[in-house]
């Protein structure tokens, strides 16, 4: 006898909106099954609206609520039992993010909560993660967002020091990165790992599942610090265009790709580390095990 249940996760991020619903299958004996019904992405970037004028624009304001309307239905066609949305970096520094979301609701009946970068990195950390992190092994985790850059530092399977910076992929394209952030996490990023031997990153983010789909390796084995540099300069010597027509990036990820690849490149350098794993986790997969963790103790 097996029992199921469909959730569903929205994340609002600073570059994209995604909903991922998800089929969640129980059987007695065995494993839980999660498994993507479906995953939809619009690239919205509302990061570049907020980064430079500290407010989403009416257009994108309008895309929104177009988007969380078509969201909901769809949410409806699969029979979503539960739901949560949740808005990171970009509708979190926006002056009139609260009024956007309270538009949202009234228009569509989808609520939508504004997180903190500390909040995020808690939900992402009930994903699958703790199943790839060896107990006597240290990982930094880096995720990296199109307003901000997520690190946990992990050694003997605990949380050691956790750090959120404005330092994302839209920022640092719109040049609204100061240097003096970019070295504050650096030398954070240094000083936290000092004193552990062979570190390890573990990547998320849409550009890392990118460039690690793009390597051909097996899921499960780490790409190489080498491997990602020389990639990263692949990258760089391509235009634009190039990117879209000779690599087949969309042109959404094709200039976001490339100040992201910087943030993980360096990452690796300031933690010493010489492999980064990628497990396809994220904000949404976590939102859907927090809400299943939650029903499951309710039950």
């Amino acid at each position: 006898m097996i029992k199921q249940r469909v959730y569903a996760a929205i994340d609002i991020g600073s570059n994209a909106v995604r909903l991922l619903i998800s089929t969640i299958t129980e059987k007695k004996g065995m494993d839980t099954d999660f498994r993507k019904t479906s995953l939809v992405r619009v690239p919205i970037r509302l990061g570049a609206d907020v980064f430079l004028r500290q407010k989403v624009s009416e257009k994108n304001i309008q895309r929104m609520v177009d988007t969380m309307q078509a969201f909901n239905l769809l949410m409806k066609s699969h029979g979503v039992e539960k739901y949560e949305a949740y808005a990171t970096s970009a509708m979190r520094e926006a002056k009139n993010g609260r009024e956007v979301g309270q538009l949202i609701k009234e228009k569509t009946g989808v609520n939508i909560e504004i997180i903190d970068g500390s909040h995020e990195a808690a939900i992402i950390a009930a994903t699958d993660l703790h199943a790839l992190i060896q107990n006597d092994c240290n990982y930094l985790y880096v995720d990296v967002g199109g307003g901000s850059t997520e690190y946990t530092l992990y050694s003997n399977g605990k949380t050691i020091a956790s750090r959120s910076f404005k330092v994302g992929t839209v920022r640092m394209m719109e040049d609204l990165v100061e240097h003096r952030t970019w070295e504050e996490m650096q030398d954070w990023v240094k000083e936290t790992t000092n004193g552990y031997d062979e570190i390890d990153l573990i990547g998320s983010g849409g550009n890392i599942n990118n460039i690690f789909k793009t390597s051909g390796k097996k899921d499960g084995k780490p790409l190489s610090l080498k491997y990602l540099k020389d990639y990263n300069e692949k990258l760089n010597s391509y235009t634009y265009e190039e990117r879209i027509t000779e690599l087949g990036l969309k042109n959404d990820r094709a200039d976001v790709i490339i100040p992201a690849a910087k943030i993980y490149v360096n990452s690796m350098k300031w933690a010493k580390a010489n492999r980064i794993f990628v497990p396809k986790i994220g904000l949404a997969d976590g939102i859907i095990k927090s809400l299943y963790n939650r029903a499951t103790k309710k039950s």
